[in-house]
């Protein structure tokens, strides 16, 4: 029967072929993960924090024989929405990157919903603001303004699946 010797030791990660330099922490790579989680923090609390003017723009969303003051009403809360998108945006985007490190699972699935709901962020505003030109010229909404209601219902639906996706463990 084979016994370890005194000198025998648990293995090591050099054992697995990993180099010292490759085993140690270093203080710059620890600052980078730092704010990198920093950043990805505030990003979900005001992404969490925009679904509050969004939903309520959604609930004054005028009808076509409102007065002007719901409209404005829903053209403030709709800017509101559009500032704390773009801040949340921001701190997704500005995070550093890790090198070497793929997404999967359910950060593939927020950030391909990212490619729906950014685009409608920036293009439901400018077809409300043309939908409204439209209204105060006294003319029924036409054309491309009249795509104002389903991108914001698109562009919704694709923000909340993108929460749900980083939310819902699967």
């Amino acid at each position: 029967m084979n016994t370890p010797a005194a000198n025998d030791s648990a293995p090591s990660l050099g054992d697995l072929g990993f180099s010292p330099e490759q085993t140690q922490g270093s203080a710059a790579d620890q600052a980078q993960l730092d704010k990198r989680s920093h950043m990805l923090k505030i990003h979900q609390r005001w992404g969490l924090a925009t679904t509050v003017p969004m939903i309520a723009t959604l609930l004054v969303a005028p009808s076509n024989k409102s007065n002007t003051s719901a409209r404005t009403l829903h053209a403030v809360l709709g800017g509101i929405t559009g500032d704390m998108y773009f801040t949340t945006a921001f701190y997704a985007i500005r995070a550093p990157r890790i090198p070497g490190t793929k997404d999967k699972g359910p950060i593939r699935v927020h950030k391909i919903l990212a490619w729906i709901h950014g685009p409608g962020m920036i293009l439901t505003p400018i077809l409300g603001a043309m939908a409204d030109e439209q209204r105060n010229a006294g003319q029924k909404v036409h054309g491309i303004a009249s795509f104002h209601g389903p991108v914001a219902s698109i562009t919704i639906a694709a923000y909340l699946a993108s929460i749900l996706a980083v939310s819902i463990k699967f």
